[in-house]
């Protein structure tokens, strides 16, 4: 996600943002010990008429959402050439690859030849993913600069290394598509870099563009970024915690950060699969790589901010938190550039999602998997209009996979959505039903009962 971070200082003009407030590792195994099973509910099919006297309530069967969240590829990168039907087809069916359109065989602003995305191009090349030369390969729709554009100052940002679409080292991913439910009009909520994306899983809308900000927090000083800024508005987690729901965010080498910190510095160490080697960005954790770090009152909470290590043992010993985030340290977020392997990146996701599935959360929790944005990559479906909410632009799409005992299986979503749906869900699922409290695009955007069982009740748009 920083690829370009070092551009910051060149770029004045191009990093115009909202006005701020002010300016841990290991895998994961499950045990065979029983979960706690005293979840509230408000019945099967909804909220409407039922009651709940001890938080979590629940509006549904799901007692638990585990969101996994990896970095920068699009939809085409992925799962362009695992959807079978014809490019620009827009088919109404909604089971299986036959039933989601193939990328096109050539680019349509300059016919150049897609490449394979394995391993070895991932770890290559980082595409320039600034919002600025995201909107001059989007074109107002036309999706036909990928590979030409560049901005009046002279910065680059269309190659034709930008058109690169995923071989079979997707089949892991594209297994759980096939087995569990996909959405292909998942979008990422405004075009540029991770952090201004990152920011709608806690918000639900804009908040500043691109990476212009680290967050005061553990960590802040071991970054490429030496701008930091903290917040003080409502999030989705804030809610949770005001309706006595309990929530994590849990992040690969926090544990080894706050170490470090205490001791005044940065990670001395650096994990041996870490290809760059360097002993800050990349190999290590990093704050911006979780949104809930730039609010004051939510911060390094010790009780909501936790090292993925921790993940086995809350599977184990029955204190899951109803609602929970997972991300890796960056070098295994599949995140272009630095030496980074697609096949690390499935790795990790793979764990997790069989250590959730062998834990006893198995059939009580849904997973859901996505991508914080594109990362500069083409895609050929135009995004939304711009929002009416928060008046920002959309970004490429970017895929969604639910998995586990909930999901739809074998289906194909063409329900419009982005991260803003998942906060509606949250909302209604463990909120009372009550969707749209943060007043920004989680009142507007579509909730993801599309990619659900039908029976859960929950909304498809």
């Amino acid at each position: 996600m920083r690829g370009v971070r070092v551009l910051f200082a060149l770029l004045p003009s191009l990093l115009a943002c909202s006005s701020p407030s002010s300016s841990t590792s290991g895998p994961v195994d499950s045990g065979p010990t029983d979960a706690a099973s005293d979840r509230g509910t408000r019945g099967d099919s909804g909220p409407d008429g039922a009651t709940c006297a001890t938080p979590p309530c629940v509006s549904s069967k799901i007692e638990h959402v585990v969101i996994l969240v990896q970095e920068n590829h699009t939809f085409d990168s992925y799962f362009g050439r695992w959807c079978t039907a014809a490019t620009g087809s827009n088919p109404s069916c909604a089971s299986g690859p036959s039933c989601c359109e193939a990328a096109p065989a050539v680019d349509p602003g300059s016919a150049a030849v897609p490449l394979a995305l394995d391993d070895s191009t991932n770890a290559a090349y980082d595409p320039t993913h600034l919002q600025a030369c995201e909107l001059e390969e989007l074109d107002n729709g036309k999706m036909d600069g990928f590979a030409t554009a560049a901005l009046d100052s002279g910065i680059p940002c269309g190659t034709p290394k930008n058109l690169a679409y995923g071989d079979s080292t997707l089949q892991p991913y594209w297994d759980l598509a096939s087995k569990g439910s996909l959405a292909d009009h998942y979008f990422q909520p405004v075009a540029g870099q991770s952090s201004s994306n990152d920011m709608y899983l806690a918000r639900a809308q804009f908040v500043f563009l691109d990476n212009t900000y680290e967050p005061v927090a553990i960590g802040d000083h071991c970054g490429l970024n030496d701008k930091t800024t903290q917040y003080n508005d409502t999030t989705v987690a804030d809610l949770l915690d005001d309706a006595g729901v309990d929530w994590a965010w849990y992040s690969g080498g926090y544990a080894a950060m706050v170490e470090a910190t205490a001791d005044g510095g940065c990670p001395r160490t650096v994990p041996s699969d870490c290809t760059i080697g360097t002993t800050f960005y990349d190999c290590n954790y990093d704050p911006s790589d979780n949104p809930f770090a730039y609010y004051k009152r939510l911060v390094d909470d010790p009780k909501h901010f936790k090292d993925y290590g921790q993940l086995a043992t809350d599977l184990s010993g029955g204190t899951l938190p109803s609602v929970a985030f997972a991300k890796p340290a960056e070098y295994l977020t599949e995140h272009p550039g630095y030496g980074n392997t697609i096949t690390a990146g499935i790795a990790w996701v793979t764990q997790t999602v069989k250590a959730i599935e062998q834990s006893p959360y198995a059939t009580s929790t849904l997973i859901l998997l996505t991508w914080d944005e594109g990362g500069g990559y083409f895609d050929h479906v135009a995004p939304p209009p711009t929002s009416s909410v928060d008046h920002e632009p959309y970004g490429t799409r970017v895929p969604l996979i639910a998995i586990g005992p909930f999901a739809r299986a074998g289906t194909i979503s063409h329900v419009v959505m982005e991260h803003s749906s998942l906060v509606q869900f949250i909302e209604y699922n463990w909120l009372a039903g009550v969707t749209g409290q943060l007043k920004g695009r989680d009142a507007q955007v579509a909730n993801i009962g599309s990619l659900l069982d039908k029976s859960l009740g929950i909304p498809e748009n």
